[in-house]
């Protein structure tokens, strides 16, 4: 008897929903549009993307372009960042002319770097970010949002270098010193002055001075000296390098 209750529950909302899904597309266009402008602008993002679904699926309605956009909007506004892009793509797809089709060509790039993750895993999406930025650039140079789109670059590159630099030091904690240098020597050549650039060089210094190689490790112990001369790396790794050779 009770499980014959939960059915007749489950089957009574399922129809419901069906019901509520029919009337809402029995609606006229202009009113579905109208109803899911004010979701929208209540933030309520979940309910307007039922009914821009819709509009979009009507699409010689003069507002279905909106309706694209805001849909990929509602998507990022609510985190959905994979179904946002999606969103935009077919609104840059279909409607290239749309008057907000630049901040669609921005939303990528933002949706693409919030899901980047930290240097210490892959980096597809950071990637993918500053790919998509530099679309957004070279399509609108001139854009309100350039200054932004450049911050979020340069942000998505600095994570790619201490990608770097994490890939070096794993390799100089497994004694690999050929691979642990080529991803430092990478990170040093940029000449960016911080802390992983910091780290590259005196990795790199230990490297050469326990191959060795003296012309290398001083090479790399004076530019510490030059660039980081207060900090406790550099003390270590001159005190090394002395006792050393």
């Amino acid at each position: 008897m009770k499980k014959l209750l939960i059915l007749a529950v489950i089957l009574a909302t399922a129809l419901s929903g069906c019901s509520s899904g029919r009337a809402r597309r029995e609606m006229p266009i202009d009113q579905r549009m109208a109803i899911a402008n004010d979701y929208y602008e209540a933030g309520n993002y979940r309910k307007a993307i039922d009914y821009y679904i819709d509009v979009v699926f009507e699409r010689r309605s003069i507002h279905t372009p909106l309706a694209q956009f805001r849909l990929g909007e509602s998507y990022f506004n609510m985190g959905r960042y994979d179904d946002a892009v999606f969103e935009y793509r077919e609104l840059i797809r279909l409607f290239p002319e749309f008057d907000q089709i630049n901040i669609a060509y921005f939303r990528i790039g933002e949706a693409m770097h919030r899901q980047s993750l930290s240097a210490h895993y892959s980096q597809e999406e950071t990637q993918a970010a500053i790919e998509a930025f530099n679309i957004f650039l070279d399509r609108f140079p001139f854009d309100e949002k350039k200054d932004e789109a450049i911050s979020y670059i340069q942000d998505a590159q600095h994570t790619l270098l201490e990608k770097k630099y994490l890939n070096g030091y794993i390799y100089y904690k497994l004694f690999d010193y050929s691979a642990a240098l080529l991803y430092l020597d990478e990170v040093i050549e940029i000449g960016i002055r911080d802390e992983i650039d910091r780290k590259s060089r005196y990795y790199a210094a230990r490297i050469h001075i326990e191959r060795g190689d003296q012309e290398k490790a001083r090479e790399m112990v004076d530019s510490l000296q030059e660039y980081y001369p207060d900090t406790r790396m550099t003390t270590r790794v001159t005190r090394l390098y002395n006792n050393s050779f």
